[in-house]
């Protein structure tokens, strides 16, 4: 039996993601993982792919736009607070801060994330800036 755990939202960065924005790990468990993302107003994260995980982002302040496609489906959707989305395996992915303000959004990977060779960066319909 896996001991529960209590953790509260890190103040500094845990780590920089492959796609450049910024991570506070919280916590997991062998099913998943849970971390908070962070992306400074005005900024563009790098287009990825992930090989062995998805996710579900939950958004929390701020406002941007998240890029996602799958073979012919494309879409871009706004990100404002409350909106929740999926990020299937396979699925290419970029996102953007507003000019004014910052995004703040929570994220669950299934299975935990693995390390960092495991998103791939692709061309995605911005250029990055982080």
């Amino acid at each position: 039996m896996t001991s529960f755990t209590t953790t509260h939202l890190p103040q500094d960065p845990t780590v920089v993601a492959p796609d450049g924005s910024n991570v506070r790990v919280l916590l997991g468990l062998k099913g998943g993982g849970m971390a908070h993302f962070e992306l400074a107003a005005g900024t563009t994260a790098r287009a990825v792919v992930h090989r062995t995980v998805e996710e579900i982002w939950y958004v929390l302040t701020g406002a941007g736009e998240m890029w996602r496609r799958q073979e012919a489906k494309e879409e871009i959707v706004r990100l404002v607070p409350g909106v929740c989305l999926t990020i299937p395996l396979g699925t290419e992915f970029q996102f953007r801060a507003s000019p004014t303000e910052s995004l703040s959004v929570v994220a669950i990977t299934m299975p935990p994330w693995p390390g960092a060779d495991e998103a791939i960066c692709v061309t995605g319909p911005w250029t990055p800036s982080v």
